[in-house]
């Protein structure tokens, strides 16, 4: 198989991952609305490009969070269906990631766009 086609596959799976939890995770929803919401902001108040950098790292890193988590969850399900307090670790820890990372978001979020919100009143 050439390199060409490996990697065409490859991309295929990884859009199959994308699209897996877009459909199946509806955290991972909610996150694609506020990322979309947040770009629009971006662009309604043309925020400067060091501020488009930070908003489109913080909505990558929020969405990969969530995508870790269901992996995560996933592979925990898979190895047992049975309770198992290190199994609950794995999910809360994984859980726990996304919430972080959402909260830094909204905190980032607030950073960029209060400025720009205040000068509408």
């Amino acid at each position: 198989m050439s390199p060409l086609k490996k990697h065409t596959i490859s991309f295929k799976h990884a859009f199959d991952g994308v699209l897996y939890t877009f459909k199946t995770q509806p955290n991972f929803q909610v996150h694609v609305f506020f990322a979309i919401a947040a770009a629009s902001a971006g662009f309604f108040f043309q925020i400067s490009r060091a501020e488009w950098s930070v908003i489109i790292f913080i909505i990558g890193l929020v969405l990969v969070a969530e995508m870790v988590n269901t992996s995560i969850e996933a592979v925990v399900d898979l190895h047992t269906e049975q309770y198992h307090d290190l199994a609950k670790v794995a999910k809360d820890v994984s859980a726990g990631m996304v919430l972080i990372t959402a909260v830094m978001a909204v905190i980032t979020g607030v950073l960029i766009f209060l400025p720009y919100l205040l000068t509408l009143v």
